[in-house]
């Protein structure tokens, strides 16, 4: 008895195994939802997106939606981009934005954009809807002296045929800044910039910086104009303080060379004071000089020391 539970319980494990088995691999629930949305995909087809290891919804629910858009697509390309690692879903949305928008975007340039890494579907609402873009502050330097600090804002739309390969925003940014920086730095005074930042943009714009982007420019608008520090003052502060240290230095040398050239006379002066009492003697010796003589020179030194002590205690 308890064998053949056993046989009863084991059995009907398979069966249940081998059901599961038949509808993991038979996705019959949606390939009714294709046929009843007018989609044709056979069984077969489906199994061997199982075998493929390519999730069949990831294929058919895209396909239904392209084909209630009224856009005709291959199964094979879908599955194709999958498996190369593209997100069928949103390059089919993006296909039906374009249609609705009577945007020219093929499948494979659809398919090209999302493998580059970018978002086909955001590419296509930027190129219907474009959007702002604002950049960081911006500070330059204008003739003056002034430091002007400003921020833009670039409106921008996307360009579907530039999308693989072109650059992407930060481009844009650099470029804007870059501009910035050349306008103001190019202005007399800052206060012609104060007054005119709208010549700032037309400047930028006149330099063709959407050239070889993903995006077009369609305008920038100067968002904020402030004056920073006034960099010219700090500059010629600096410049004096360095001049003031250099003259310094050059001043130091200078005592020093004097300090050098005191001791090296002092050493002289001390050096012929030495020879003195040998000349004397010499002198004596050849007799030069007399024994009085040196006597009264003795005197005359004896009272200019005096004098000399006298003199100090005064």
């Amino acid at each position: 008895m308890e064998a053949s539970a056993l046989i009863i319980i084991v059995a009907l494990a398979a069966v249940f195994a081998v059901i599961s088995l038949f509808f993991y691999f038979v996705p019959v629930g949606l390939w009714i939802t294709a046929i009843f949305s007018g989609v044709r995909v056979g069984l077969g087809t489906l199994i061997g997106m199982r075998l493929r290891k390519v999730p069949p919804a990831e294929i058919v629910r895209p396909l239904i939606s392209a084909t209630k858009a009224g856009i005709d697509l291959d199964v094979g390309q879908m599955e194709a981009h999958y498996l190369a690692g593209g997100r069928v879903g949103s390059v089919v949305a993006a296909l039906i934005s374009a249609d609705s928008a009577n945007i020219d975007l093929p499948w494979k340039r659809a398919t090209a954009i999302d493998l580059a890494g970018r978002d086909v579907l955001e590419a296509v609402q930027v190129s219907v809807n474009p959007k702002g873009i604002e950049t960081p502050r911006i500070a330059a330097v204008a003739k003056d002296g002034i430091q002007v600090i400003a921020v833009a804002r670039v409106t921008v739309r996307a360009n579907i045929e530039r999308l693989v390969g072109g650059a992407g925003e930060e481009t844009i940014i650099a470029r804007v800044g870059e501009g910035s920086v050349s306008s103001i730095g190019s202005a007399d005074s800052h206060k012609y910039v104060l007054e005119n930042p709208d010549d700032i943009s037309r400047r930028v714009l006149e330099r063709g910086l959407d050239a070889g982007p993903a995006f077009e420019i369609l305008s920038i608008d100067i968002a904020d104009v402030d004056i920073g520090r006034n960099i010219g003052a700090e500059l010629q502060t600096d410049q004096a303080e360095a001049d003031k240290n250099i003259a310094q230095a050059k001043a130091e040398e200078r005592r020093a060379m004097a300090v050098a050239r005191e001791q090296e006379m002092r050493a002289a002066v001390v050096e012929a004071e030495a020879e003195v009492p040998r000349a004397l003697a010499e002198a004596l010796r050849s007799g030069n000089l007399g024994v009085m003589d040196s006597y009264r020179l003795d005197n005359v030194q004896a009272d200019t020391r005096m004098r000399q002590s006298i003199a100090d205690e005064d």
